[in-house]
């Protein structure tokens, strides 16, 4: 029993100790080898970097249709939700009083066209008395006072006629732009109040093509734009047409093209940001106002661009590192400056780190700051043919 023991010790000494003997057999002086990582240098693109924003679609004309006179509603001349052009009959309002209306106000001005007439003849026989001392001074001013009467009263018919004729003009409400027109908020047969006052809303129009994108920039990013500016690198959009791409909330690419045409004159103090907006065209009228969108700006012409795996970054409180490997394998931090993420998933690096350097691309947990590593070669490639920052 004896020998039995020391043989089953012999043999649980022998499987503990083998491996450790045989790995350090493996490594010289006793020293585990280097934890291998992946390693590649910096993907270089032509490329331009962008800035994306989240913004809302607005039509560029929204009217609301009032009525200018009162009246019955006589007829609705549109569908709910048609398209309209600009001049298209939208509205009647009963006519006929406005009609019997501008008549009287002709019959005036004939009256005071006849009045006018005659005080003329007046003044031109009472100037000829006068002349031959027939007719007083007096007679004579009182015949010239009574032209001008009539000639105020014939402006004030002719007036009163033009009046007239717009009150019955209004009793056609016409679409004063060209788009979408929303629902009839009143019926038929219904008084619509019109005047100076509070009148009554018929319906609404908003234009769709083209079509506006608003949204808002932080003061950070516009600092950064500016600073953009002065080196020359981007236009400034207050006095440039800026080119800018967008897209619909669904979509993956960047299909609509346009411009921004605006920039507000001030931040707002409480949300610390200043409204944009860009144009774009919609002439398909898909994009309806009140839509979600997306729009990216340019922020650098294009130029050839270090790429890296945004996967590749590490972060150190504020400061965002790469990890190289240097020629004696030798892990080396570098502080870096960023860019924006590629649609490929990969970032652009502006400074920092030189196209020979070899960024750890796989691997990052096994890689320590002045520790040795295996380098083993990698490399870096956007999923698609292109890369296009944004």
């Amino acid at each position: 029993m004896t020998l039995a023991v020391l043989a089953v010790a012999g043999l649980v000494y022998w499987y503990m100790s083998a491996p450790q003997e045989a790995q350090q057999a493996g490594a010289p002086g006793g020293a585990p080898p280097a934890p291998p990582v992946t390693v590649s240098a910096p993907l270089v693109e032509t490329l331009r970097e962008w800035s994306d924003f989240t913004g809302q679609f607005m039509a560029q004309e929204s009217v609301e249709i009032r009525a200018r006179v009162s009246g019955y509603l006589e007829s609705v001349n549109f569908k709910d939700g048609q398209l309209v052009k600009k001049g298209d009959l939208l509205f009647v309002i009963e006519p006929r009083p406005f009609e019997i209306a501008l008549d009287s106000a002709k019959a005036d001005l004939v009256q005071a066209e006849a009045q006018l007439d005659l005080a003329k003849v007046q003044l031109e026989r009472t100037a000829e008395l006068h002349k031959k001392s027939y007719a007083s001074g007096q007679t004579f001013d009182e015949r010239a006072a009574e032209v001008k009467n009539a000639t105020a009263a014939r402006d004030k018919a002719r007036a009163e006629v033009d009046q007239a004729q717009l009150n019955l003009d209004y009793t056609r409400v016409l679409a004063p732009v060209s788009g979408r027109v929303g629902r009839h908020e009143v019926s038929v047969g219904n008084l619509v109040v019109g005047g100076p006052g509070e009148t009554t809303l018929l319906t609404t129009i908003v234009s769709l093509d083209p079509i506006w994108l608003m949204f808002n920039i932080s003061e950070g990013d516009g600092m950064t734009y500016k600073r953009l500016i002065q080196k020359g690198e981007v236009q400034s959009a207050r006095t440039n047409s800026v080119a800018v791409e967008g897209q619909l909330m669904d979509e993956t690419d960047w299909p609509l093209k346009g411009a921004i045409d605006f920039v507000d004159n001030q931040y707002d103090r409480s949300s610390g940001t200043i409204r944009v907006r860009a144009s774009f065209p919609n002439k398909d009228l898909f994009i309806t106002p009140g839509q979600f969108g997306r729009v990216r700006v340019p922020m650098s012409q294009e130029k050839p661009t270090m790429l890296v795996p945004d996967a590749a970054v590490v972060t150190d409180q504020s400061t965002k590192l790469l990890f190289t490997v240097a020629e004696d394998g030798t892990v080396v931090p570098k502080p870096v400056e960023l860019g924006s993420v590629t649609d490929d998933g990969l970032r652009v690096v502006r400074s920092g780190i030189t196209r020979d350097d070899k960024v750890v691309i796989n691997g990052l947990l096994r890689a320590r700051p002045g520790q040795k590593v295996t380098p083993q070669p990698g490399e870096i490639k956007p999923k698609g043919q292109q890369a296009s920052a944004q």
